[in-house]
């Protein structure tokens, strides 16, 4: 299995500045060729390392995560990655090898695996390999909740995960990292697949704001009145409310990262 990434570089003078990016009060699409090298980020505390930032909370849009794409070079990594004590922290690898220590546990994570950091944890990454290490990490800032203990920190992966198919189909399902009756959890982050031919047979509409970075397959996504083309690497961020829908297109799977807020009262 492969996973999509950012392939950074620059396209060559002779390409047009017209392009696919959009931007909505309802929802952004950000396609894969303008993750580009000049629109990372270097991260304090962290070394021989890039960023994409491609979510980060906006009043009035999406408010309630950031998303990035990092980059580790060999022998790169950080003792101190996270700046905010309350934070709480997907991590998805998408290809090399990451060293993952919490609380004095080390873990070794590949391609397709994930791993859960709760907030006001101590955790460091390494790159010990001699490839560079890519991985999506999602941040959120973690809402308490009385009589309910914070979740725990666990470290799994996709190929480890079975998928739950959707009430009636073969065609679509979700790999659930967290049980979504534990309430422990605010947030979920999910591998959706669609077969070919699969889709969502109706516009969603819901409070759960989402990032979906497509890791693998085609397909027309439905955001707001909109159906867009969408492939590997391109990364759709979605307000509350905003209408979506799928149809997986081509021969393959269609697969994407997804995060969406979960399981607490809407602050007011």
């Amino acid at each position: 299995m492969s996973y999509a990434f950012p392939k950074g570089g620059l396209p060559p003078q002779s390409q047009s500045p017209e392009g696919r990016a959009i931007f909505t009060d309802a929802y952004a699409f950000i396609p894969a060729d303008v993750m580009t090298d000049i629109v990372t980020s270097n991260l304090p505390h962290w070394n021989n390392t890039r960023a994409w930032i491609i979510a980060r909370p906006l009043s009035g849009f999406a408010e309630t995560f950031a998303q990035y794409a990092v980059e580790v070079a060999p022998g790169g990594g950080s003792s101190r990655p996270e700046p905010d004590p309350f934070a709480q922290a997907g991590l998805f690898v998408a290809e090399g090898t990451m060293t993952l220590i919490i609380n004095g546990d080390s873990h070794t994570l590949t391609a397709g695996s994930y791993a859960y950091v709760p907030p006001q944890t101590e955790w460091y990454v390494l790159n010990s390999a001699d490839m560079p290490l890519k991985f999506h990490w999602i941040r959120k800032r973690y809402e308490p909740e009385d009589g309910i203990d914070p979740p725990e920190a666990f470290v799994t992966s996709d190929q480890n995960t079975a998928p739950s198919p959707m009430p009636e189909t073969d065609l679509w399902a979700t790999t659930r990292f967290v049980d979504p009756s534990d309430m422990r959890h605010d947030m979920h982050i999910n591998i959706v697949t669609f077969q070919p031919g699969g889709r969502i047979p109706f516009a969603e509409t819901h409070v759960m704001e989402h990032g979906l970075y497509v890791l693998q397959g085609t397909a027309r996504y439905l955001l707001n009145k909109d159906w867009v083309d969408v492939g590997p690497g391109d990364f759709m961020w979605l307000r509350a409310f905003c209408p979506q829908a799928c149809e997986a297109t081509g021969d393959a799977p269609f697969r994407y990262l997804l995060y969406k807020d979960v399981n607490r009262h809407p602050a007011l």
